[in-house]
């Protein structure tokens, strides 16, 4: 029977080089596991897909039995936040599962043709009660304003024009508003300070790459909820117990796919294979890149970042902060050996110092 360990090689004694932070190609083989171990596997998240449906909450609050909330995580209420049509607000220790809905709005000048009085020509539009003859309504409509007028009409109903139209955004003569949503999960880091600071092992990576809390022996210490970059970890305020997604772990022993990946109607939530989903969302990076989406981008994605990668990443249209996430997420443990390095260091000298004045004071004594 394979022992596997809660806790990072480098918190065991078994880390060379350490392995608090940057790439980690196998996570699960560092954890314990035999080298016949599953791959890892993970979620990718397209939010140009997205729309916000919020079929993946539901999904994961159904499979999961967890309690119905408000967007302030009080349990069994249903509340409305005021200040979107997300009403979630949050991840939390009873949703797993959150949809971030952003509006996003500016000024536009849109060329948008004049209108005037029915039967009244391009000069009569705007004076009320005259009227033009015939001649001069077909010489206009050749020329002058009516010109200008079918000119700025075809501006706006050109074929390139609807080539960029974006369905996401609304169009009115002074402003431009983009909804931009986004389904946040825990990110199952490759290195995962809440894991490396549970003392009970609640926490544990899994066959599979994820990082699952036990309820059953979470003692409700709350040291994993200030260690995790991304605020996912949450405590339930009657027990105390933490509580995060699971990657529906239950479901993957079985073969099965998370609950939530399975209920996307639109494939913004993808699982496989983490090195699959990798290549396929630097492909789509690529793609939307080609199509002139300059703003694109993946979050999570680089194994160089402060947590080695995440087993679920996003491609965000905007900041990263736009969608509430850290820009530049480090995994709080990073700097421990460091730490105690220099804690040491620090109680050997005050020793040292201490000592030294015992030893004087005695010497004094003596003469």
């Amino acid at each position: 029977m394979t022992t596997v360990s809660s806790a990072s090689p480098a918190l065991t004694g078994n880390d060379p080089a350490n392995r608090l932070y940057g790439p980690l190609p196998d996570v699960s083989g560092e954890a314990g596991y035999a080298e016949d171990h599953p791959a890892r596997v993970g979620f990718f998240t397209d939010t140009s897909v997205c729309i916000g449906c919020k079929a993946c909450e539901v999904a994961c609050k159904e499979w999961n039995t967890l309690p119905m909330d408000d967007a302030d995580g009080n349990r069994d209420a249903m509340g409305l936040s005021g200040m979107s049509y997300d009403n979630t607000g949050m991840l939390g220790a009873n949703s797993w599962r959150h949809v971030a809905f952003v509006e996003q709005s500016r000024a536009v000048d849109l060329p948008m043709p004049t209108v005037g009085l029915p039967g009244a020509g391009a000069e009569g539009a705007g004076r009320h009660g005259e009227s033009q003859a015939p001649g001069d309504a077909h010489a206009t409509s050749h020329g002058g304003n009516a010109d200008g007028g079918l000119t700025a009409q075809a501006s706006v109903l050109n074929v390139e024009a609807l080539s960029e139209f974006d369905p996401q955004t609304g169009h009115s003569a002074d402003r431009e508003i983009r909804w931009l949503m986004s389904s946040d999960v825990c990110k199952h880091c490759t290195h995962a300070a809440c894991l490396d600071v549970c003392p009970t092992g609640a926490l544990f990576r899994t066959e599979f790459g994820t990082v699952v809390v036990q309820q059953d022996i979470c003692n409700g210490c709350g040291y994993c909820v200030p260690a995790c970059p991304y605020g996912v970890i949450d405590q339930r305020k009657d027990d105390g117990r933490v509580f995060k997604c699971t990657m529906c772990y239950d479901r993957l022993t079985d073969g099965l796919q998370p609950a939530c990946a399975t209920a996307c109607p639109t494939q913004s939530i993808q699982f496989g294979d983490l090195d699959e989903l990798q290549a396929r969302a630097d492909a789509r990076l690529a793609t939307l890149k080609e199509q002139g989406v300059e703003t694109a981008r993946l979050y999570g994605r680089d194994e160089d970042d402060g947590v080695g990668g995440a087993g679920a990443f996003f491609l965000l249209l905007d900041e990263p902060e736009v969608y509430g996430l850290p820009p530049d997420p480090i995994v709080t443990t990073r700097d421990l050996p460091s730490m105690w390095k220099h804690a040491v260091g620090g109680a050997v000298m005050v020793v040292g110092v201490a000592l030294s004045a015992i030893l004087g004071s005695r010497k004094g004594l003596r003469r």
